[in-house]
């Protein structure tokens, strides 16, 4: 499982750069709206972190680059729908520094140009044929609506529990990173051995980032963050930390805070004093480690290379950004 010669000339940036123009040509309309908003997710770009994954695992797994670009295209399609969809539920204001599609086009406008980005999924998978990833990406597709919907059910309920929110978390983020990296043992044929340690390097990873993002949300530099932090306490969304001092410290001012959204003035600094203060920043960076251990041994089976060092150094990253 050498990686293949047709790649060498071929870098990970050279691989990006084919995979932004196919997906321009993908989200093309002559409607002018959602040419507008495929137009500012091309221009936009973010980390491509799912595309990325996938473009790995192709060199992992010596496939032609048109393989894992194909699986690329569908959870970038897929992932970048479920976004606009989730500024309108959210009422997020922003996307990646721009205004958010909602408020300057309107809701119908929004929801509808999501929808057009899980009909292009549905032809890409329809051009490819193949049954696997076609049952793989619809796996990953209704796990992430369930996932958004259970963690609106939780926050709306306020049933809150560390199982419904490893839930959340595995439909919204992981289960999508697993369909980048298996979708591509799919396509190329792997065994279900191979298929099931790229599954599991997808979702120990997938979990890490998530972690990571939600550690952050609270406790990170907002400088650095480029935004405000706080942002999921004032969703009502009781990520690892407020589950900490809820569930494990019978925090009652922690209920508060979440519960009322962190709308009064200091809720969001009470929070973080209280994350410090019971250790539950220290618990999250250790639950944080163990997915990072958990992703880079899923790997441990594949020949070292390139690929799976650049895969094993993704997930060390989710660790060193808390650090």
């Amino acid at each position: 499982m050498t990686e293949n010669a047709g790649l060498e000339s071929l870098s990970l940036e050279d691989e990006l750069r084919d995979f932004e123009s196919e997906l321009a040509r993908e989200l093309r309309s002559d409607v002018g709206f959602i040419s507008a908003i495929g137009d500012d997710l091309v221009r936009a770009g973010g980390k491509r972190v799912r595309p990325t994954l996938a473009l790995l695992t192709g060199r992992l797994l010596n496939a032609a680059p048109a393989v894992s670009r194909q699986v690329a295209l569908a959870v970038e399609l897929l992932h970048s729908a479920s976004l606009l969809h989730d500024d309108l539920i959210d009422d997020a204001t922003t996307r990646r520094g721009e205004q958010a599609a909602f408020l300057r086009y309107g809701n119908v406008v929004s929801v509808m140009s999501g929808d057009f980005m899980l009909a292009r999924v549905l032809g890409l998978l329809a051009r490819g044929g193949n049954r696997e990833l076609t049952g793989l990406m619809a796996e990953a597709a209704a796990a992430l609506c369930e996932g958004e919907v259970l963690q609106f059910q939780s926050a709306t309920l306020k049933e809150w529990s560390y199982d419904s929110y490893a839930r959340v978390n595995d439909g919204k983020t992981a289960s999508l990173m697993a369909a980048a990296t298996e979708g591509v043992g799919a396509l190329t044929g792997a065994t279900a051995r191979v298929r099931s340690a790229l599954r599991d390097f997808g979702m120990a990873y997938g979990r890490a980032f998530q972690l990571r993002d939600d550690y952050l949300d609270l406790l990170g530099d907002p400088e650095l963050l480029g935004k405000p932090v706080g942002g999921d306490l004032r969703e009502g969304k009781a990520t690892y930390l407020a589950l900490r001092l809820i569930l494990d410290e019978g925090s009652e001012e922690a209920r508060l805070i979440v519960s009322r959204h962190a709308s009064e003035p200091g809720d969001v600094e009470r929070m973080i004093e209280l994350a410090r203060a019971h250790g539950a920043d220290a618990t999250m960076r250790d639950l944080i480690a163990r997915e990072v251990e958990a992703a880079r041994a899923a790997l441990a089976s594949f020949p070292v290379s390139t690929a799976r060092t650049t895969l094993e150094d993704l997930a060390d990253q989710e660790l060193r950004r808390v650090a």
